[in-house]
């Protein structure tokens, strides 16, 4: 069993920065493959970023390539996303996803566990 607990949501304004982070319980962490998801109101959870056990591989969402970086720290068993140029529409809850695999994925599905979700409120 995993347990991930996100941090470093709140308020800000558009065109500015957030970092998130997520720590996770499990001993073998460098094992898990991560990914970072979001959900607005009445849309379904969408993703954003995945990162490979190694960091070797990540892959982004066309929507927030170039704004949003995807990075872990496995001696920290912490994975991040760093969001910049923020715009309103970025405005949901951010979850972030472990993954049983070295294989990185963009499917909702095939994360194993979840954490509980990090509000993020951008303003006009």
């Amino acid at each position: 069993q995993v347990q991930l607990v996100e941090s470093g949501g709140g308020l800000v304004q558009a065109g500015g920065s957030l970092r998130l982070s997520c720590a996770a319980s499990a001993r073998t962490f460098s094992s898990y493959t991560m990914g970072w998801f979001r959900q607005a109101p009445g849309k379904e959870r969408e993703f954003l970023a995945t990162i490979s056990l190694s960091t070797s591989i990540t892959y982004y969402a066309d929507f927030v390539k170039g704004r949003f970086t995807i990075s872990r720290d496995n001696a920290k068993n912490t994975v991040y996303l760093q969001m910049n140029s923020l715009k309103p529409e970025d405005t949901a809850v951010y979850y972030c996803a472990a993954k049983n695999s070295r294989v990185v994925s963009i499917t909702r599905k095939e994360y194993d566990y979840w954490g509980q979700g990090t509000q993020v409120t951008v303003s006009s």
